[in-house]
């Protein structure tokens, strides 16, 4: 494969998160993806989507890809990786110029009002990994995609920044290349998973994607297009699955297996007599089962999943798109399958909610046609869509505020 998506027809995308990893390669032509090979398996030396040993990620990350290339029979060198984890966050800046009288918004204007904004940021100790214009104004008015040769008084942007700390990126970044990969483009989960699996309408309405991950729960908000807010929350899949194992004193790998089994978010009136067997921790011998009503199953994963939504319910509180009538709720990630997520969702949300399986890719193999591969799937879009971009690898953000705004201004040029 060439250095550069620019030069080359194949990308490649590479999903790390707290239960898997996962490779999948692609060729484009005419912006039209087709799968070529993917590769998966259990994730380690991840904890809420952060890395926690590098040689155990390394390795995690060395076996998808190899199962992946060996499929697609294509050597793979550079990729588009996803950025998670509980400190993902966003933030705004917002800036105004005054306009020509006598003329309408030029390209001198729009350059001038987002350099502008782009003297308000501040990303010491982060890592940016998105400047995004959410869009513009003239004189106050709704919002305009495209200001050019609209006349006006002033002119008003507003920029949206996604923020990852540096240091943690920087593990992330370490197990990339040592798994013999240079990172092309980067994306946060949720952003990728919303390209993937939300309709055009909901992204022009507003929706949320939450994708529901083993150890983070990503967050993704999009209103007229575009992207309007990031955030991320340290629970997933794996909480339930360590609920069950504390709660019914059995191994994790049988919580895992029961949850998967018998496993709902909510309870209704046949689960108090239904019955369930469950070896306890250490035991495999059938003689030392115990039997349980799956309502206590239940009773178990229930608390927990209500408490992901309440505490995505919070942040979209903060973020002011939780009393939005017109904002609905999509729900994906590999944890969103479990029976009931959505209708809960629903009920402490006071949304609409669905589940949202990757749809804007055609011809997806079958195996792939999963919320567990929505990140992946949707990272593959966010690469087609920057394909004739230049994107800058590293930003080594400099003390100084100078350096600060020239090395944000080059990034978000080639960028947005």
């Amino acid at each position: 494969m060439n250095r550069s998506f620019n030069r080359s027809p194949v990308i490649a995308a590479l999903d790390i998160g707290t239960s898997k990893v996962c490779c999948i390669i692609a060729r484009v032509k005419d912006k039209k993806v087709s799968i070529l090979g993917y590769g998966y398996n259990a994730s380690k030396g991840i904890k809420n989507g952060v890395v926690v040993d590098i040689n155990q990620a390394t390795i995690a990350v060395c076996n998808a890809v190899e199962a992946a290339e060996q499929m697609a029979n294509e050597r793979i060198t550079n990729v588009v990786v996803n950025v998670s984890g509980e400190k993902t966050r966003s933030v705004i800046r917002s800036s105004t110029v005054s306009l020509h009288k006598n003329r309408p918004v030029s390209d001198e204007d729009v350059k001038k009002v987002t350099d502008k904004g782009l003297m308000k940021v501040n990303v010491e100790g982060n890592e940016p990994i998105h400047f995004l214009t959410m869009g513009y104004h003239v004189d106050n008015n709704e919002e305009v995609k495209n200001p050019i040769n609209i006349y006006g008084d002033n002119l008003s942007v507003d920029i949206l920044l996604g923020l990852y700390p540096r240091s943690m990126y920087k593990n992330l970044m370490t197990v990339v290349e040592s798994s013999h990969l240079d990172i092309d483009m980067r994306a946060f989960s949720a952003y990728a998973s919303g390209l993937a699996c939300l309709v055009d309408d909901e992204r022009e309405l507003g929706a949320t994607i939450i994708d529901i991950g083993g150890g983070t729960t990503s967050i993704a908000s999009f209103k007229n297009g575009h992207p309007v807010y990031f955030s991320s929350i340290p629970v997933g899949g794996v909480n339930v699955t360590n609920d069950i194992a504390l709660g019914l004193t059995t191994s994790f790998n049988y919580a895992e297996e029961i949850k998967n089994r018998h496993g709902c978010a909510f309870l209704i009136s046949q689960d108090e007599r239904e019955i369930i067997n469950v070896y306890p921790v250490g035991e495999e011998d059938d003689s030392s089962i115990k039997q349980i009503f799956r309502s206590d199953l239940i009773n178990i994963i229930s608390p927990r999943v209500e408490e992901i939504f309440e505490i995505v319910g919070r942040k979209l509180d903060e973020a002011g798109y939780k009393n939005t009538v017109s904002h609905r709720v999509v729900l994906t990630g590999g944890a969103s399958q479990l029976p009931g997520m959505r209708e809960v969702a629903s009920m402490v949300l006071d949304k609409q909610v669905r589940i949202g399986r990757p749809r804007n890719i055609e011809n997806i193999p079958q195996v792939l046609h999963n919320p567990t591969f929505s990140t992946a799937l949707g990272l593959l879009l966010f690469a087609v869509n920057n394909m004739e971009r230049k994107i800058v690898k590293k930003v080594n953000v400099s003390t100084s505020s100078t350096g600060v705004f020239a090395k944000i201004l080059e990034l978000f040029k080639k960028t947005c």
